[in-house]
């Protein structure tokens, strides 16, 4: 009786490790990494190469790219879509001047395909002698929807600019969405020290000033207090 229930448990395991008629379950590619613009950078030509790591699929299926180029971190103002790309790369002609964000995604000709890449950002060159905006400051701490536990927390993030630039930086902080109170103005540091009501949604935002009149507004963050 024992050895029956064995065989059976084993049959069962076999089973639950494949498809509903017991084959193996097809697996998407590995998640490819982004290697041209890198992170940050100044594209001093407005026609991209784009490059990312060519990747492998686990059943040896033919893989296949989709690149996403956005004007804001989110996607939701997507300027370029290449699907379909059988190669890690592909030029794309882009506005002077302007922040982009991009991203890449792998998928295999039965339809199972990975998760997006994190985007990397980068900055087109705009025409000579013209300041170059600083770029989107990015999260540190809060997480995006961290629930925080203490009495005060401290807002965290980083900035850069293309131009070398000191940066300044304007905290907006509010219990709505967009936050309009501006708790701090003007501050070279990149922490800001809040304390907490509990029970509460924070929503938060970061203004970077380069000195020379250009600014750049952040998205904004939000966490919870228990």
């Amino acid at each position: 009786m024992n050895k029956c229930l064995s065989i059976l448990a084993i049959c069962c395991l076999l089973w639950s490790c494949g498809g509903s008629d017991g084959s193996p379950v097809n697996q998407p590619p590995s998640l490819p990494n982004l290697m041209n613009p890198q992170n940050n950078a100044l594209c001093i030509d407005n026609s991209v190469a784009f490059e990312w790591s060519p990747v492998t699929d686990p059943e040896g299926d033919l893989v296949k790219y989709q690149l996403q180029v956005a004007t804001d971190a989110a996607f939701s103002q997507i300027v370029q879509t290449k699907d379909n790309l059988s190669v890690n790369s592909t030029p794309v002609y882009l506005d002077k001047g302007v922040f982009y964000y991009w991203r890449v995604k792998a998928f295999d000709i039965n339809g199972n395909e990975t998760a997006y890449t994190a985007a990397y950002q980068f900055f087109t060159q705009g025409d000579p002698d013209i300041n170059h905006l600083p770029f989107s400051p990015e999260l540190v701490s809060p997480s995006l929807g961290a629930i925080e536990q203490n009495a005060t927390t401290t807002l965290e993030w980083n900035a850069s600019d293309v131009d070398g630039d000191s940066l300044t930086y304007d905290v907006y902080v509010d219990t709505v969405d967009p936050p309009a109170t501006k708790v701090a103005e003007n501050q070279a540091e990149k922490t800001h020290t809040l304390d907490l009501t509990t029970t509460t949604n924070y929503y938060w935002r970061v203004v970077v000033k380069d000195g020379n009149g250009g600014e750049t507004q952040g998205q904004v963050w939000h966490f919870v207090t228990d």
